[in-house]
């Protein structure tokens, strides 16, 4: 077991370094909305990079994509590279998503849609899926830092403590400056978690005997784990059921969707992509092999979603390594928390309120983002055990979206009336499967049944509705700035 006070100890110091960060955050904020909730719209590729990275490949990826691993084998890898895959919808999406956020001064998604369909009805009801089903999502990074630190602690660190710690963190550095101040975090956060990883796999592989004694152990021992189902997990329905609704996360999820509309230029658009890309990659196999490590050197493990405590308290790890991929994941945790909360915060004041003055929209932000990680603190001290599930959930739900945000770009006949009936019929019949008939996420009919539906109401209700006057023609007006940056 690790010392808890050695743990308190690097976590104070790492949330005072993080402190110092948002601190300089504030002396560059200018008071308005945008620069709250977008940083002025002045980052660079890195930065916004490493920031998308840093909220995307969250907690999530070395607690629940490794404890699936631990559990079902290769085919998490598969699945994760369907998310994978989907980052490419980057390259068509990236630029129409920032050019008509830089056009139309556009601060939230939900935003950028009530204008396309010119209806404040459309954007509300984008903003209430994201609170709806975004809440899970943000229970899980809670969750992950709770079974992390009083895992590796015996118990000694409690679940409370761990998640009180994760939420205090999230929301100061949230509440000082805003965006900037969580770009800013993220960064750093993003470069702990991945360097951090790296040595802790390396030390792990190290213990076993190396890279080649690694592969060959597992290829004796866990071959049915090498191979696809594997023991049961990844059959081809719970592929379909996870991967189908992660392949449209980059579109779907607001919290990274937003990030597209903080760059300065194209250039830095295409560095960020370049960065995202590659921390993915290298993300995903680190979190994958943790797993066949975990196997054989915490094995017979009931919980799978322990697998990465008891791989660091089994010895093979040194305690400052432990230590630091401790403070990488509790960073992950954090940034994908603070970042949803300020997009929803963003949304709650541009979507669901209407003409707020800048103050007031940044004072409802700043008390969205109170509530969004109270509740998400107090949900992951509930119901810490429907950890992978929640996620899952989360990701199903917001699929909702995909039909309104293509149709947005590429189908000048879609309508308001489309829209509407394609995010809320979606969202009831998401909320019904799951909450009320008891359909698993692991159950494909779950993501096929939504994402159709979507898509039928969304055709079918544009087709006998009229688009309205005030509507934007995003696919006819960003044609010519698409062109002239080369852009698809």
């Amino acid at each position: 077991m690790l010392s808890p006070l050695t743990l308190w100890a690097a976590i104070a110091a790492f949330a005072v370094f993080g402190l110092g960060l948002a601190w300089r955050a504030t002396r560059e904020n200018t008071g308005t909305a945008e620069d709250y909730y977008l940083g002025g719209r002045s980052f660079g590729g890195l930065v916004a990079g490493l920031s998308y990275a840093a909220t995307t490949y969250s907690a999530f990826m070395l607690v629940v994509l490794t404890g699936l691993t631990y559990r079902g084998g290769i085919g998490a890898l598969g699945f994760e590279l369907i998310y994978f895959a989907g980052l490419g919808l980057l390259v068509i999406f990236a630029p129409r998503f920032w050019l008509a956020a830089k056009r139309w001064g556009f601060i939230s998604p939900a935003e950028m849609l009530g204008a396309r369909y010119g209806s404040v009805w459309v954007a509300r009801a984008a903003a209430l899926v994201g609170l709806i089903f975004l809440m899970p999502y943000c229970t899980t990074q809670m969750a992950g830092i709770g079974l992390l630190l009083s895992g590796v602690t015996g118990g000694e660190i409690s679940l409370f403590q761990a998640v009180a710690t994760g939420a205090l963190l999230a929301a100061i550095w949230t509440l000082f400056a805003g965006l900037r101040s969580v770009a800013w975090t993220d960064a750093v956060q993003a470069v702990v978690m991945l360097v951090s990883a790296a040595l802790a796999i390396g030390f792990a592989v190290a213990a076993i005997g190396g890279w080649g004694e690694f592969a060959r152990v597992s290829m004796e021992t866990q071959s049915e784990r090498l191979s696809v189902p594997g023991p049961g997990l990844w059959s081809l329905n719970t592929f379909v059921a996870l991967s189908l609704p992660w392949f449209f996360f980059a579109i779907s999820n607001p919290q990274v969707s937003q990030r597209l509309f903080i760059l300065r230029d194209m250039a830095s658009m295409k560095r960020m992509i370049f960065w995202v890309l590659g921390f993915g990659l290298i993300f995903t196999l680190i979190a994958v092999i943790w797993g066949f490590a975990a196997l054989q050197l915490a094995p017979g493990l009931e919980n799978t979603a322990t697998a990465t405590p008891a791989l660091l308290i089994s010895g093979a790890i040194p305690a400052p390594v432990a230590v630091l991929l401790i403070l990488g994941i509790l960073a992950a945790a954090v940034s994908t928390l603070d970042s949803i909360a300020l997009t929803l915060a963003a949304m709650v004041a541009r979507d669901l309120m209407t003409d707020a003055q800048p103050k007031a929209q940044i004072l409802t932000g700043r008390i969205v983002v109170i509530f969004v990680i109270l509740f998400a603190s107090l949900f992951a001290l509930q119901k810490v055990q429907i950890v992978d599930q929640l996620a899952a959930l989360s990701a199903a739900g917001l699929m909702v979206t995909v039909p309104a945000i293509i149709g947005a770009f590429f189908w000048r006949r879609a309508t308001a009336a489309g829209a509407l009936a394609s995010i809320l019929g979606g969202a009831a019949l998401a909320v019904w499967m799951a909450m009320i008939q008891g359909v698993s996420v692991f159950n494909p009919v779950l993501a096929l049944s939504v994402g159709g539906a979507c898509l039928v109401l969304f055709v079918l209700v544009s087709l006998l509705t009229k688009p309205k006057a005030k509507a934007l023609d995003f696919a006819t007006e960003l044609r010519a700035d698409l062109d002239k940056h080369g852009a698809w």
